[in-house]
């Protein structure tokens, strides 16, 4: 399965993921599956077919059969989070970024180009 970054979008300070996403108002294909962990909570709301894990509560443990939903997803989502780390490789994500603030989202779009590369 080969995976590829379409799209870069920044914001300025710390914004969560899925807040950036529902404000970017991103035109994402129904066809496509939308696969995101437990912080997207909603995203059913705004992009149909789309999968979160199932989280328990304290007065409802998780069956059996949502366990088996959730390592189904967790094996889906393994070759997004394998394309985190080699964001992070770059040490963008993890590091105060020092350079110009116009050129964060250019500095994003060039470390993508070189994870699509290889």
């Amino acid at each position: 399965m080969t995976l590829e970054i379409l799209s870069i979008i920044c914001r300025k300070g710390a914004v969560h993921d899925f807040r950036i996403l529902k404000e970017s108002c991103l035109p994402i294909h129904r066809g496509i599956e939308k696969l995101g962990d437990a912080g997207y909570q909603g995203i059913q709301k705004i992009y149909e077919n789309s999968r979160i894990p199932i989280k328990k509560t304290k007065k409802r443990p998780l069956s059996a059969e949502d366990k088996k939903y959730n390592r189904e997803l967790a094996r889906k989502r393994i070759f997004i989070e394998h394309i985190n780390r080699r964001c992070k490789i770059f040490r963008i994500v993890k590091e105060t970024y020092r350079g110009k603030h116009k050129n964060y989202g250019k500095t994003w779009n060039v470390v993508a180009a070189l994870i699509n590369l290889r």
